[in-house]
């Protein structure tokens, strides 16, 4: 009985003198070395991001509400023939993203570089018919003489919206928000130009 006890005492010790120098030869062995936790200044943006940024297609950055007053007289005999017309419209100026080029994005560790397309009309039909409403009428006009009275307020509106201020407008709008995204993307230099 004393002999069994004392072999469990050997075998007890033995194990706590093979722990402790497990301990200590490990400790030697991981002494020089470590783990290392570094970062890197390269930010990759992927292919998804990438190919999500043109499935935005057309990218609005400026809406320009106008109304134009358009009227044209038919002389007559007796008397002329008058119409006035009001035309509302609704001008949206930004970026068709279906229309960038190859290397539309350059990167270089935490700096990159967007080439834009050119700010332009995203919807050629701006003019909302159901708010047109004539303001005066006098005589019997045809589809026709509407039809030329809509074009004209057509270019009408476009040379009052399509301006040099609302084209640089537009493409601050736009240079800001890219860079509010690729600065959440984690780029801090970024650099937004337009395709001539």
């Amino acid at each position: 009985m004393k002999i069994l006890t004392y072999i469990k005492i050997g075998i007890g010790a033995a194990i706590v003198v093979l722990l402790i120098a497990g301990f200590f030869w490990l400790r030697g062995e991981t002494k020089n070395s470590y783990i290392d936790f570094g970062t890197s200044d390269k930010i990759d943006l992927t292919p998804t991001q990438i190919q999500s940024m043109k499935a935005i297609g057309e990218w609005e950055f400026l809406s320009v509400s106008t109304e134009e007053i358009v009227d044209t007289i038919r002389k007559g005999i007796f008397s002329d023939d008058e119409l006035v017309r009001i035309y509302y419209g609704t001008l949206r100026l930004g970026v068709n993203m279906h229309h960038v080029g190859d290397n539309w994005i350059q990167t270089s560790g935490d700096s990159i570089t967007l080439t834009l397309p050119k700010i332009e009309l995203l919807d050629k039909e701006f003019i909302d018919e159901a708010r047109t409403k004539s303001f005066y009428e006098r005589g019997s006009w045809k589809p026709a003489d509407r039809d030329a009275l809509y074009q004209k307020a057509y270019r009408q509106m476009l040379h009052h919206s399509m301006t040099k201020e609302n084209l640089q407008a537009a493409k601050a709008n736009a240079s800001q928000q890219m860079h509010d995204i690729m600065r959440a993307l984690g780029y801090q230099h970024v650099s937004v130009t337009f395709q001539q």
